[in-house]
């Protein structure tokens, strides 16, 4: 398979110097001509982000504002913070919309401080909203939610519906006095199943590693591939055995950039230890999490050649694609090429699935 490089002067309005100051990364794709490229369906990307400018948490008073987290990632294309180069930037990339996740406002999700998350999302929501108008059909704002206090999470997150934004985004990582299986969630569950919007949690949120700052070496290595990915499988395995979605069929729920190819695997053993231990120890759930993640639980994918090989079999009908950009991993300027990989082989139908067409149905996007 041939390497891609990612040339920055492909960035909407982004300079020379900067193209040459930004990261050089490649991505592994297919070979494709001009013409088949732009043959090619438009996609929906469901894992996107934005940057935040600093004028947004200025709004805070200043001790509100002391709580924040002082590290902010900047190096990122004119595209990520100003919507017109973002449209450009899809279409240069042959995307038609995007679910839009927060950059900097991602670390707020591990503030102690209840106050100060509360009012950072609400200035978060009001920015997004913003930048989504420019483009309502193209950039689908997502709205930070705080579950400190469930009621007044759930009064924002109305709030965000109200202002256009889609979802409601929570942490992965829960506080630890306030586990996913506890009641304390409950009138969330049944709020979102009302409102027909999913619960979506995004990796690095939360009471994770990533709140006392990433390790280098092997160290950081560990944290981004197995505790990254346990933070996730966890979050699953506390929701679905709590019997949250038995309780509220409505309720969906989005594992945002945790990739896929470990998700079949749990299944399987959650599923032989269900049928197992369910025997004789009564349960919360009374049907096989395999059955439960099918009805109510979506993954995003976006390089993640083990767990695409699963589309024969399982899985597009839960799953989604996403660029990831403007992040360092993302696949612009060469999506088509990236997914061309991932998903040759595959019928016209599957592929429109895992493209665009599950992103339609859970998000209720408008393209």
């Amino acid at each position: 398979m041939p390497e891609l490089e990612v040339d920055a002067t492909k960035f909407a309005g982004m300079s020379e110097e900067q193209a040459r100051s930004f990261p050089r990364r490649t991505v592994v794709g297919e070979h494709l001509t001009d013409d088949q490229v732009a043959a090619m369906p438009k996609m929906i990307s469901t894992d996107s982000h934005v940057m935040e400018p600093d004028e947004v948490w200025q709004q805070l008073s200043p001790r509100l504002r002391a709580n924040m987290p002082k590290d902010m990632f900047r190096n990122v294309p004119p595209g990520a913070g100003n919507p017109h180069l973002r449209l450009r930037d899809q279409d240069a990339d042959g995307v038609a919309a995007e679910v839009l996740f927060p950059n900097y406002g991602m670390a707020l999700f591990a503030l102690d401080d209840v106050e100060t998350q509360q009012e950072s999302f609400k200035l978060y929501n009001d920015w997004v909203s913003d930048f989504c108008s420019v483009d309502p059909k193209r950039l689908y704002g997502v709205p930070l939610v705080s579950t400190y206090d469930i009621k007044a999470g759930i009064k924002e997150m109305h709030r965000g519906h109200d202002l256009g934004l889609k979802g409601a985004m929570v942490w992965q990582v829960p506080h630890p006095s306030l586990p996913f299986g506890s009641p304390h969630y409950e009138p969330l569950w049944a709020a979102c199943a009302e409102a027909g919007q999913p619960v979506i949690c995004h990796i690095l949120t939360g009471h994770s590693y990533a709140k006392t700052g990433f390790k280098g070496g092997v160290a950081g290595l560990k944290d981004s591939t197995n505790i990254k990915t346990f933070d996730t499988a966890s979050t699953l395995f506390d929701i679905i055995f709590s019997g949250a979605f038995d309780r509220h069929p409505n309720l969906r729920l989005l594992l945002a950039e945790s990739e896929i190819g470990w998700i079949p695997f749990l299944l399987q053993q959650w599923d032989y230890y269900f049928d197992r231990h369910g025997r004789k120890d009564p349960l919360p759930i009374k049907r096989k999490p395999s059955e439960i993640f099918a009805e109510h639980v979506y993954g995003t994918f976006l390089e993640d050649y083990a767990g695409t090989r699963n589309f024969s079999w399982w899985g597009t009908k839960n799953c989604m694609w996403s660029n990831d950009y403007p992040h360092f991993n993302m696949t612009f300027p060469h999506s088509r090429q990236v997914v061309e990989r991932h998903l040759k082989g595959l019928t016209d139908d599957t592929r429109q699935r895992l493209t665009r067409g599950n992103a339609i149905e859970l998000f209720g996007i408008e393209v």
